[in-house]
């Protein structure tokens, strides 16, 4: 082999070892660069207790991030109250390559830890409907506002008979900045235009505890004593009209929030006094726009900011028997078949629901 072959033959292979090494540091590097541009974005939901979680919020955020990202995956998970299972999903998501992640947080001063930790990782976090402090967006409702229209709608409730009315006030779980909130707007609403809030407690957004105040309540106060129930949610509603039932208390105001379907038949029957409309049809995809556009490195698009967090607050709605048609039904949260059972039909048709 002459020394003019001899290079070439030198040359040849020195390209395809280049060519070889090129491609296999593709192949290797391939999970480095999917991470890079990943399109998985991460929803975690608190709790489930709550129905509308499972039922509204998630179907609406997966549906909106679809329409505005075909190619995007949502990865979901909901912590059922457990603070430490909801951590071990948030560092799971980041874990495999999540890049944005949707957070309703069971605890936000714990949560608050977690997003510092992401953001040095690279993981943007959209705080959902609860506010955890440097978050890269934030979306909810105006939680302050949904208290005072709570308190206002007991008070109207309760008309001439407020002013020497027990109000009983069963709170959400104090680990909620919304369910202080919620409690600070209530209080703002109730305070001295009601006789006095005789018991108040938290209700922890369980049914099975909110009855046990409720219980307790009616121990401590007397059950022809009690004028008006404050209930930061349905879910708890729920709970507190059985106790009351049991103990034979009927006919006074009880109010909740989230306009679940078992709200919505307690209000049709009669039973609940009115509920708080938080549409999903408005969190979810505001929430799904967030996320997408911190994927992509556009703008937000917030309404302006809440603790120097860019933030979007919607505002909330009583929603109580004489408008269930023009809310619930009308944007498409219900049908009317989803709410008027056989036992309500009679009662739907005088409400105008169909």
């Amino acid at each position: 082999m002459n020394a003019v072959t001899r290079r070439a033959v030198i040359a040849t292979a020195a390209v395809s070892m280049a060519l070889s090494l090129a491609a296999c540091g593709q192949a290797g590097g391939g999970d480095s660069a999917d991470k890079g541009s990943s399109t998985k974005i991460g929803l975690l939901l608190p709790e489930n207790k709550t129905s509308r979680y499972e039922a509204l919020d998630k179907p609406q955020f997966e549906k909106a991030v679809k329409a505005a990202c075909s190619d995007c995956e949502i990865v979901y998970n909901n912590a059922v109250s457990d603070v430490v299972k909801q951590k071990q999903q948030f560092d799971q998501l980041i874990a495999d390559g999540v890049k944005v992640i949707a957070l309703d947080p069971v605890d936000a001063a714990k949560a608050e830890g977690w997003v510092k930790d992401a953001k040095a990782k690279g993981v943007k976090v959209v705080a959902y409907d609860r506010a955890v402090p440097g978050a890269d967006a934030y979306v909810s409702h105006d939680n302050n506002k949904v208290g005072e229209l709570q308190g206002q709608a007991l008070l109207t409730a309760l008309g001439a008979k407020a002013a020497t009315a027990n109000v009983v006030m069963i709170n959400g779980d104090e680990k909620d900045p919304n369910a202080a909130l919620f409690k600070k707007g209530a209080h703002t609403a109730l305070d001295g235009k009601v006789g006095k809030i005789a018991y108040e407690a938290s209700g922890e957004w369980d049914p099975k505890v909110a009855g046990e105040k409720m219980s307790a309540a009616i121990s401590s106060v007397g059950k022809d004593k009690i004028g008006a129930v404050y209930s930061a949610n349905d879910g708890m509603a729920g709970g507190i009209i059985t106790s009351l039932e049991n103990a034979g208390v009927k006919g006074i105001p009880v109010g909740g929030q989230d306009a679940e379907v078992a709200g919505i038949q307690r209000i049709i029957a009669g039973t609940q006094t009115f509920t708080i409309y938080k549409s999903p049809l408005q969190l979810a995809p505001e929430a799904a726009k967030f996320a997408v556009n911190l994927l992509k490195g556009k703008d937000l698009g917030a309404q302006g900011a809440t603790d120097g967090v860019p933030s979007t607050l919607f505002a909330p709605v009583v929603v109580d028997k004489t408008n269930i048609q023009t809310t619930v039904v009308k944007d498409g949260i219900y049908k009317a078949a989803d709410l008027c059972t056989a036992d309500l039909a009679a009662k739907c048709a005088a409400l105008g629901i169909k």
